[in-house]
């Protein structure tokens, strides 16, 4: 079942293809000439293109600070580089990099104008204070297909530990102003951070397509992904990594992944990885990639169990969608809808062995771990509430 009525977010001015890196310098001056550039600390350099960002961005007649994220950002770093920077007069942010750097500039040119910390805004554990929306302008330039945070509102941070989090800081006005993705920053991706990548992008196409808040508009642009991550994720990991074709595809399908989650939501997958990601140093990527076939057979098994009703809290659309999924990965429309539910689960695990996804132990998760993170998990927008006992479960197949 689709929602026929709905609402859907701006998207920023895309420019898309390969070597549109080269109209970052005209578009960062039509915001001005004190630019902060934030990179992560490899991708850049790895892809042979630091000397000629900065090169085009003198050439422009901008002025630049450089600024190196390595790790997904922290309430702390946030703050301490807006205090430290606040006071440089820049006129445009440039984010080029991984989620982490486009997350983490994201929220850097939006604490720029502000002298509080970004704490106060973050949902659940913050003072819940709104956000202005006031922000220096802000450019994304993904090097990774995953998150799609270049597409969207927020911008995750982090804190790992006993009571660690992973949560948003989010308004309208943060969505950039532009985005580059260009697939050649890409191709010097390293297979094993371009399959938690792409899994996460493929998380976060299959959820919103399967999520009840779902509408024909969001459906569209996931099954669009969907058939990109089909055509494109393991070749991308394995023996075509170096494919422009092949990574022009993982990044639409990532684009659009952002698109989808912001209008539709995201399932369970995303709701266990926020206290995952937040109790234990595992990348995201790799939460989600290591848990969306169980989660899948999960959510799988409780609607036909609760026969898709949705007063039970299933979702009686969910189960086709799934099939369709099916379908498109190489299963059969002739055999039925179970057996193309089937089929997916399978395709997914089979995915997740071939692309060599880490087990959450391998980050030191136990099962003594399992209810404190089953506490934190959020069920929004999935197709169907499991219980406790079920998510434990899901849990369990992958430790």
């Amino acid at each position: 079942m689709v929602n026929t009525g709905f609402t859907f977010s701006r998207i920023p001015p895309v420019h898309f293809g390969a070597g549109k890196l080269a109209v970052l310098p005209k578009v960062a001056s039509s915001f001005g000439t004190e630019a902060l550039l934030i990179t992560g600390a490899t991708s850049l350099k790895a892809a042979g293109r630091m000397a000629h960002v900065e090169e085009g961005l003198r050439q422009a007649g901008i002025r630049f600070h450089s600024l190196v994220i390595d790790a997904e950002p922290s309430t702390d770093f946030i703050d301490g580089t807006c205090a430290r920077l606040r006071d440089r007069g820049f006129q445009v942010v440039i984010g080029i990099g991984g989620g982490s750097v486009i997350d983490g500039a994201k929220a850097i040119s939006a604490m720029l104008p502000h002298s509080n910390s970004v704490l106060d805004h973050l949902e659940d554990v913050g003072r819940n204070v709104a956000h202005s929306g006031v922000k220096i302008p802000y450019i994304a330039v993904p090097t990774t297909s995953g998150t799609g945070g270049e597409m969207t509102k927020n911008a995750v941070m982090s804190m790992v530990g006993p009571e660690g989090y992973k949560k948003s800081l989010r308004h309208d006005n943060l969505i950039p102003d532009a985005v580059i993705v260009d697939p050649e920053l890409m191709v010097s991706c390293p297979p094993h951070i371009t399959a938690a990548c792409g899994m996460d992008a493929f998380t976060q196409l299959l959820e919103p397509y399967l999520s009840p808040i779902a509408s024909p508009l969001t459906d569209a642009l996931a099954f669009s992904g969907l058939e990109r991550i089909r055509d494109n994720l393991v070749p991308a990991c394995t023996d075509r990594g170096g494919d422009l074709e092949v990574r022009a595809g993982m990044a639409y399908a990532s684009m659009l992944s952002g698109v989808a989650l912001a209008n539709a939501g995201l399932g369970i997958v995303h709701g266990l990885a926020s206290p995952i990601g937040g109790f234990f140093p595992i990348p995201h990527g790799v939460v989600c990639g290591t848990l969306v076939a169980s989660a899948t057979e999960s959510n799988i098994a409780a609607l036909r169990k609760r026969g898709g009703d949705i007063q039970a809290g299933g979702n009686p659309g969910a189960l086709a969608k799934y099939a369709k999924v099916g379908i498109l990965f190489g299963g059969a429309a002739g055999k039925g809808e179970a057996w193309n539910c089937d089929y997916l689960v399978e395709t997914l695990r089979a995915w997740t062995a071939i692309l060599e996804l880490p087990r959450l132990g391998a980050y030191g998760i136990r099962a003594s771990d399992l209810d404190r993170i089953v506490e934190g998990a959020s069920n929004r927008h999935n197709p169907v509430k499991l219980d406790r006992r079920e998510l434990g479960e899901l849990l369990s197949r992958r430790l």
